[in-house]
């Protein structure tokens, strides 16, 4: 398979230069053309999870949601991996992406409250709702620089036009986006500098420990063991990738030497996905939609959910916030387990999508 990209046309000028407001611009979905598919899925997103779960939850408003309403700390493993299919869905979802949109915002409607310092505060807050979304158009434009090659400033423009774009697809308002991809910048230095603040749900991000899932068959302590450098590995590449006014608030120490660090092992990073092929690389979501958009698979085939296993704890299952992955029948399950291990076994590619550009 192989991904091509055009720049998408601004959705905040016309074909003539004029200015259109973001608000006026009809929604539609993203395609394999869009330097967004070709980053959003990849596989290297993953090392940021410390980075994007600190800066999100530094938001006072998202932070103090996520204290009182998400159970991260109980399920992390599982509570990220069912929230990345929606997630990604809005993005590699086609003509279906704004429905995606629509079940991700429906589940934030009773995500509301007051703090501790006694601020009101609801997830479907616009500016809040941005926030969100502005960290995961850094997480493509910062997982691109560091790890997948670099970017040139016409991509990251086109980058910027394409995250408009996929904002529209959950149908909030357009008023917090910034016009440009300059206004962006300033937004983000602003709300770093300005409005982020260290909370519990940051520190608890900061400090967080997995829990060995139940179908895990390894002691508890050697699972903690495993993990411990993995999460510590995923602190020191926050520090590397936080703004230095975030990375002031955190207490966090960054050195020349760190860069340079950092910078080669996100090229011996580049370098080793050269040989990791796309059934790996890409999200499963983002894998069956370039099968849709080639032909391989029915336009309208089935979306693909978030594993049963994901699914929240028996207590929580019912509550509006959260997404439960729909069950599968045995057909599908057995189905899905033949996809598995084709895949794990790099026995896919004479049918599957070539390595992508």
């Amino acid at each position: 398979m192989t991904v091509t990209t055009v720049p998408a046309q601004s959705p905040h000028t016309s074909p003539s230069g004029d200015r259109v407001e973001h608000a006026h611009a009809e929604p539609h979905p993203l395609g394999p053309d869009s330097l967004t598919w070709k980053y959003f899925g990849d596989l290297r997103t993953g090392m940021m999870g410390i980075w994007i779960g600190a800066i999100q939850n530094m938001y006072p408003e998202l932070g103090a949601g996520v204290e009182q309403h998400s159970i991260l700390l109980r399920e992390p493993l599982q509570r990220v991996a069912r929230s990345v299919y929606p997630i990604m869905g809005v993005v590699y979802d086609g003509s279906r992406a704004a429905e995606t949109g629509a079940q991700i915002k429906q589940y934030h409607h009773t995500i509301k409250g007051v703090d501790s310092t006694g601020r009101r505060y609801h997830a479907l807050n616009p500016e809040t709702f941005y926030w969100a979304h502005a960290t995961f158009f850094m997480l493509v434009i910062k997982v691109a620089e560091y790890f997948c090659g670099g970017l040139t400033e016409a991509e990251k423009r086109q980058l910027f036009d394409e995250h408009v774009q996929w904002y529209r697809m959950y149908g909030m308002s357009m008023r917090p986006v910034p016009a440009s991809w300059e206004d962006f910048q300033e937004y983000w230095e602003r709300v770093c500098r300005d409005e982020l603040e260290i909370n519990q749900a940051t520190l608890d991000i900061f400090q967080i420990r997995i829990p060995k899932p139940k179908f895990v068959l390894m002691p508890t302590p050697v699972w903690d063991q495993l993990f411990k450098p993995l999460v510590a590995g995923q602190r020191w590449l926050a520090a590397g990738l936080f703004e230095p006014s975030v990375r002031e608030k955190a207490g966090m120490r960054w050195t020349p030497g760190d860069e340079v660090v950092l910078r080669l092992f996100g090229k011996m990073v580049e370098l080793a996905f050269l040989a990791v092929p796309d059934e790996i690389r890409l999200h499963p979501r983002a894998l069956a939609a370039y099968r849709r958009a080639e032909g391989r698979d029915a336009r309208d085939a089935p979306l693909i959910e978030a594993p049963r296993f994901t699914a929240p704890p028996s207590d929580r299952r019912g509550l509006p916030m959260h997404y439960f992955p729909p069950r599968k029948s045995i057909i599908e399950r057995a189905g899905s387990l033949v996809h598995t291990t084709f895949s794990l076994a790099g026995l896919r590619s004479a049918w599957g999508p070539k390595k992508a550009a």
